[in-house]
């Protein structure tokens, strides 16, 4: 068996990591990723940045900004990728945040065929679920759905 090479370029992380080249160059540019550049100046990364690219995929997926995903992987020492003790440690503070949107994916899954509560008054069901528009007095937006 052969040894797997320490180093990965732009287009085999790509490829082993299923995010675009131009991604990971925004990645890399934003400092999510970690890269060395080679005598060519072509970028070099270590093998250990897939851990980091799945990471932000994940933390994507929750609905974490780019911004966000930064400050949580700024926590870890040395910039180093995840470990399970981390990923741990770093998911449970979105906990929260997911229950949330599991709850509004649950209103909106429930409620998607009637009235979501905007206010437009342009289906029946809103005139006994918010006759008159009341719900205006409580905000833009989807009031039944968003808790603010």
């Amino acid at each position: 068996m052969s040894e797997l090479p320490e180093t990965l370029t732009i287009g085999e992380l790509a490829a082993r990591s299923g995010v675009a080249a131009s991604a990971l160059r925004y990645y890399d540019k934003l400092g999510l990723l970690q890269s060395d550049r080679s005598g060519g100046n072509q970028r070099r990364f270590s093998r250990s940045e897939l851990r980091r690219v799945a990471f932000i995929r994940i933390a994507q997926r929750v609905g974490l900004s780019l911004d966000e995903i930064r400050d949580a992987l700024a926590l870890l020492p040395e910039n180093r990728t995840p470990t399970r003790g981390d990923w741990a440690r770093l998911s449970r503070a979105w906990r929260s945040r997911l229950d949330d949107q599991i709850q509004l994916m649950e209103r909106l899954r429930d409620r998607l065929a009637s009235c979501i509560g905007c206010g437009c008054l342009s289906l029946k069901k809103c005139e006994l679920s918010n006759p008159h528009d009341m719900l205006a007095t409580d905000g833009p937006g989807p009031r039944y759905l968003i808790d603010d």
